[in-house]
């Protein structure tokens, strides 16, 4: 079956050349039969995928044929169609150039141009937190903590978060051994407290404090986690406890979105609070 003047072939002949208007637009009937089905959960017929996406059926066939012939969807009993083999080889590939570090990294220089704050990348190490990259914002808001740092988990915002994904037993069982005074005294050490703390933190997707680690310095840091819920790493915005409440810019919400978009670019699960 011939295509249209607004279909690709996927199979031009040798030496052809389509017209660019041709080429965008079968890439984008493509796409939008391979985000259907994405979308679907499960496998669709032509007939379903060209009425739901608004498509000529005769369009569909001809794409349909040109992408099971490559392995971009698989045709099943009944006509069917899903996903195809090659699909999974460039996702195998695209995941193995991905990185936590490299991918956060991108996104925290982001956060600290846009909320001129100093932004820090934090994780675990046994009982305490560390911090495993920072940027400063134009602000130069000065903090002790810096790159390598290691500070008591019961200290931090980021500690709380890295553990509240864990079994109750087991967060009590860390905060009972690591739970210590912090310098200005403000810094909670009782474990059950700690414990139910870290849960409802990690739960509602933010962690706050002020003034627990070093005098007049806030921590406002967002989970950032994969697709079992666990809390891999953290992404904060360190600032002087004045600005907390602070509407404009909203720093809440940014660092939110930070660590939505964080777990979006590697594939795990955004669709939290």
């Amino acid at each position: 079956m011939p295509t249209t003047a607004t279909d690709l072939d996927l199979n031009p002949a040798e030496g052809a050349r389509e017209p660019r208007r041709s080429r965008t637009s079968g890439i984008d009937r493509a796409l939008q039969i391979l985000d259907y089905l994405q979308k679907k959960g499960r496998p669709a017929t032509a007939y379903e995928i060209a009425h739901d996406i608004g498509a000529p059926l005769s369009t569909i066939y001809v794409i349909v044929d040109d992408l099971v012939e490559k392995e971009l969807l698989d045709r099943k009993d009944g006509g069917l169609l899903w996903l195809g083999p090659r699909l999974y080889q460039y996702g195998l590939t695209y995941a193995r150039t991905l990185d936590l570090l490299n991918v956060a990294t991108q996104e925290m220089h982001e956060l600290a141009q846009s909320s001129k704050e100093t932004i820090q990348l934090c994780g675990r190490d046994g009982d305490h937190m560390v911090v495993l990259a920072m940027e400063e914002g134009k602000d130069h808001f000065q903090v002790t903590s810096r790159v390598g740092t290691r500070t008591p988990l019961n200290w931090t915002a980021s500690g709380r978060l890295l553990v509240g994904h864990l079994p109750e037993a087991e967060r009590r069982a860390i905060f009972a051994r690591s739970a210590i005074a912090s310098p200005t005294g403000r810094a909670e050490t009782d474990k059950d407290v700690l414990a139910r703390a870290a849960a409802a933190a990690l739960e509602k997707g933010l962690s706050i404090q002020a003034g627990e680690s070093d005098f007049s310095v806030a921590c406002i840091a967002a989970p950032i986690r994969d697709n079992q819920g666990a809390c891999r790493a953290t992404i904060s915005i360190v600032v002087p406890d004045v600005k907390l409440k602070q509407e404009n810019p909203d720093l809440i919400t940014m660092v939110k979105k930070s660590a939505r978009r964080i777990e979006s670019r590697l594939g795990w699960r955004a669709d939290r609070p």
